[in-house]
């Protein structure tokens, strides 16, 4: 197996999340080894941020990486995009702090990889690399995420709310040979997911500025504000989507069952700095 980089760019803009804030990303072929990293264009000299565990500087509500002073938000669903597709290398060119949300989900980011395609580059691919020895657990109160060891490269998770639309859900999805398939279809379409009752709360804290109907579901104690789901189980695929591009900052997969459990950002990200620990 080869590494592979994106065949063309592709680009999209969009509106941050949390920031509120339109900003435009092409993401272009890169050198092999290179990995994936940020470029923030708009700023002076261009800072160079690596997509890595090291470079994780915030995690509240989404994934934050920074190098000096610069910095980009949110992550996560586009790093889940580009590990789930199959692209180990890729340079990625944002004029803002923040990844644009697009529709709430990865679909739009796997849909323009897919358009371009991937070519093979000159160096052996190492995305499932390594097994875990044992068992590592991150928990807070009830909630926990884990790498267990196993046969293949498997994310599963749990997640259980008060409000009867949501109630508790449990999905699992797997990394094999045909995983920029089957995340295609199966992961990269569930959005992002928000509950009414705390979306004041969050606008007060400066958070969700750039959160809207069209980009993301919203549930409260009459069901779902914006229906249809895509599944009936979207919101904990999303959790999935979240998940893989979390342990994507490792730069590759270790051979493991990462099962998780009303977690977050923050837990996610404990673990991958865990297993890198351990790793060196």
């Amino acid at each position: 197996m080869k590494q592979h980089t994106l065949a063309e760019a592709i680009a999209h803009t969009g509106v941050g999340l949390h920031s509120g804030v339109s900003t435009h990303v092409r993401i272009l072929p890169a050198d092999a080894g290179s990995g994936r990293y940020f470029v923030r264009v708009d700023l002076p000299d261009s800072p160079i941020i690596p997509a890595q565990v090291a470079a994780v500087s915030q995690t509240v509500l989404s994934t934050q990486l920074g190098k000096g002073e610069a910095a980009v938000r949110t992550v996560e669903h586009l790093l889940a995009a580009l590990a789930g597709m199959g692209v180990n290398n890729a340079r990625i060119e944002i004029d803002g702090s923040e990844v644009p949300l697009l529709d709430g989900s990865a679909q739009e980011w796997v849909t323009s990889i897919a358009e371009v395609g991937l070519v093979a580059q000159a160096v052996t691919d190492n995305t499932v690399s390594g097994d875990i020895q044992q068992p590592i657990w991150i928990h807070q109160d009830d909630a926990f995420v884990a790498a267990i060891p196993a046969s293949e490269t498997r994310f599963s998770y749990g997640i259980d709310f008060d409000l009867p639309a949501i109630g508790n859900q449990w999905y699992s999805w797997s990394l094999t040979t045909e995983s920029d398939t089957s995340f295609a279809k199966e992961v990269a379409p569930a959005r992002t997911f928000g509950l009414l009752h705390q979306i004041e709360y969050l606008q007060k804290s400066g958070l969700i500025k750039g959160g809207s109907l069209d980009n993301a579901l919203v549930c409260g104690p009459d069901g779902w504000v914006n229906p249809p789901l895509r599944f009936a189980n979207e919101p904990v695929r999303h959790k999935i989507l979240d998940l893989v591009g979390d342990l994507s900052l490792l730069g590759y997969f270790p051979r493991a069952h990462f099962l998780a459990y009303k977690a977050s950002h923050n837990l996610h990200i404990q673990l991958a700095q865990r297993i890198l620990a351990l790793s060196n």
